[in-house]
């Protein structure tokens, strides 16, 4: 491995490809829109085509009358909305409303496509975050890797392309992989390519020189593929390898691997291979684990998190009576990421979930809204671990490609095991967030009666807020807690913050008109569940997000638990088309892509409301703090001391 990460020969240009691609912005969005509206028909219906047939023997989607789709065919996860949006008509965007989407403090490239966040670390003095992108439009495709530095992991500098398609390894998308640093520094990358007959394979990447803190140029490992799809499992579900992390035992790394198993009822698995150069690799005997009918696991990730002290843990920290570990997966059926917190044999190549009816695919989520295929790492400076997750689009192509871009980060999450609990992970922006904050204002006790709308004075825009909120259930109105309706409330079930009930539905409005026509709701709803038991849901109601027809809206949404003496509190940031809310302390989480028509220049607001029926609610707390922006940006020498301006200078002028 020391000749491996130590080469002779020169990198691979990161520009590989693009010399060619250059195309102004305008030029590629008009190239876009005629592309859509070719496969389009006048009613928002595909067009259809005389074209081939797959390999499958099947025509393509188009001629079969259905929504353009992105990536299931080539072995990924669906990567368009089309499906859900297939009977919607246009909806007539101005300029205005797509320029007022763009986030001001959620990472996001300059122009294009993203996708999944690809080995984030600290390196060197830089918090790193590489992420699948495609640099020639605003749709799936062409997967390349985007490249970020932050000294902050909130203001983000972009840096060029850290590697693009250009092997035939990896001829059809250099897709999503992770990092590991070793003990002594050295770095090595493993990522999944398609390749040129669409077969999935890992392969390995490492800085061409280990000594530049911002990792400008990679070199893929001439041994490439260093890992191929074992027999028995299909060439289009092997993908995403984990961070490696060390046996001692062994004297060895392992990797972790997703898949999936039809034979064993649609099972979902991870293979877990061993190396000791990371370029020969053993197929450990067995599953790290298997749950039936749960379908492809993507983007697993696998790390250990301290049950008795609130750290984070490195990736190669061994399991003991105060150590346990999180498998999370992703599950391609329906792009949702998925964890279980259970224990950890290195040596039997086993992991066992502590509650298996919370197995990996049926059990807890890291988001219960738009998050998909994330990734964390280990802070070694704060010692935290810090998550990230994909952001995905609810509206549809034609909308992105005339603003010209889609898709965007979460913002930075450090995660940590919930003593309280004992079940579960608390999820909480990282602290850098609050560096963000400017004017705030904190309110005081409110009563909300039942059926009240009370509207509050943020600020001369609510447009990008954090709130933080505190509230208590009257005590009249939880003596009646004994007439609460039974049946099982559900968020996605239910008719959102509209369906008025015993114990609720109370909260926040943000993203608001005047009227209220457009809304976005954040609210808790206190019912009985089938058992009789009293179950606190916390959900976001997306239903009047926008008039806008060509958008998806849902409520989504979960239960929380809520312990005894514990007040219901709630933090929402809010980042113009983005709203990340954080229950109970982060044991819940949902995040919702929204599209608003009528909150331009400044007329955003915000309210309290109970809608509930049985009596009035308390609003304890509530802060709200406008926040700034952080100023995504180019990176420039400027960035840099004035000691290694010079050697970065001719990288940037490419």
């Amino acid at each position: 491995m020391d000749a491996l990460l130590h080469p002779d020969h020169a990198p691979l240009s990161p520009t590989y490809k693009t010399q060619f691609r250059r195309i102004s912005v305008g030029a590629a969005a008009v190239l876009i829109l005629c592309l859509l509206a070719l496969a389009y028909d006048g009613a928002g219906r595909p067009a259809r085509s005389s074209g081939p047939t797959t390999s499958h023997g099947a025509r393509p989607e188009q001629d079969r009358g259905l929504p353009i789709s992105r990536g299931p065919e080539q072995g990924v996860s669906e990567k368009s909305t089309a499906s859900r949006l297939f009977s919607s008509p246009s909806f007539r965007w101005s300029d205005d409303m797509l320029l007022w989407q763009r986030t001001a403090f959620h990472f996001q490239p300059e122009k294009n496509w993203m996708n999944d966040p690809n080995g984030p670390m600290y390196y060197k003095g830089w918090y790193h975050l590489f992420y699948q992108y495609n640099p020639e439009a605003a749709v799936w495709g062409n997967i390349s890797w985007g490249h970020a530095v932050s000294k902050d992991l909130v203001r983000w500098l972009h840096l060029p392309l850290a590697m693009v398609p250009d092997r035939w390894y990896d001829a059809n998308g250099a897709w999503t992989g992770s990092a590991t640093i070793l003990p002594d520094g050295r770095l090595a990358m493993l990522y999944t390519g398609a390749t040129t007959e669409w077969v999935q394979v890992q392969n390995l990447a490492f800085p061409a020189d280990p000594s530049d803190p911002l990792l400008l140029a990679w070199v893929k490992a001439e041994a490439n593929p260093v890992v191929v799809p074992p027999k028995g499992v299909n060439v289009k579900d092997f993908r995403d390898p984990t961070t490696a992390w060390y046996v001692a035992a062994e004297d060895a790394w392992l990797v972790a691997i997703g898949s999936k198993n039809d034979a064993q009822r649609h099972a979902g698995t991870v293979l877990v291979y061993k190396t000791a150069d990371f370029l020969r690799f053993e197929l450990l005997p067995d599953f790290l684990h298997a749950v039936e009918g749960t379908g492809m696991w993507e983007c697993v990730d696998f790390f250990p998190v301290a049950t008795e002290a609130a750290t984070g843990l490195d990736t190669s920290e061994p399991a003991d009576a105060f150590v346990k570990h999180v498998l999370k997966v992703s599950l391609d059926d329906d792009r949702n990421d998925y964890y279980a917190i259970g224990t950890y044999d290195a040596k039997k190549n086993e992991w066992v979930p502590d509650d298996p009816e919370k197995d990996v695919g049926i059990g807890l989520r890291y988001d219960y809204g738009r998050f998909y295929a994330s990734k964390t790492f280990f802070d070694p400076v704060m010692k935290r671990r810090i998550l990230l997750g994909w952001i995905s689009e609810s509206d549809s192509e034609l909308a992105d490609a005339a603003k010209g871009w889609a898709s965007l980060m979460s913002i930075p999450r450090t995660l940590l095991f919930d003593q309280k609990t004992g079940s579960n992970l608390l999820q909480w922006p990282v602290s850098e967030v609050d560096t963000l904050r400017l004017a705030g204002k904190e309110f005081g006790s409110l009563e909300l009666a039942a059926g009240s709308v009370i509207p509050l004075d943020v600020g001369s825009t609510a447009a990008q807020l954090d709130i933080m909120a505190e509230f208590a259930v009257s005590e009249p109105a939880l003596a009646k807690a004994n007439e609460a309706e039974r049946g099982g409330y559900s968020c996605s079930n239910s008719r959102g913050s509209a369906a008025r009930g015993l114990l609720g539905p109370f909260g926040l409005l943000v993203l608001a008109d005047q009227e209220r026509s457009e809304q976005t709701a954040v609210y808790f709803y206190l019912g009985r569940g089938a058992d009789g038991r009293m179950a606190t849901h916390f959900c976001q109601d997306e239903l009047r997000s926008s008039e806008a027809s060509d958008t998806v809206k849902r409520v989504a949404g979960s239960v929380v638990p809520v312990l005894e003496g514990e007040t219901l509190s709630v933090r929402i940031l809010v980042d113009h088309s983005i709203v990340e809310s954080f229950a109970q302390g982060g044991r819940r989480c949902i995040t919702s892509r929204v599209y608003p028509t009528k909150v331009m220049q400044g007329v955003s607001r915000v309210f309290l409301f109970n809608n509930a029926t049985g009596g009035s609610v308390t609003c304890k707390s509530l802060k709200v703090w406008q926040m700034n922006s952080a100023f995504i940006r180019p990176f420039d020498d400027h960035d840099e001391s004035s000691a290694t301006r010079f050697k970065y200078s001719s990288i940037f002028s490419r």
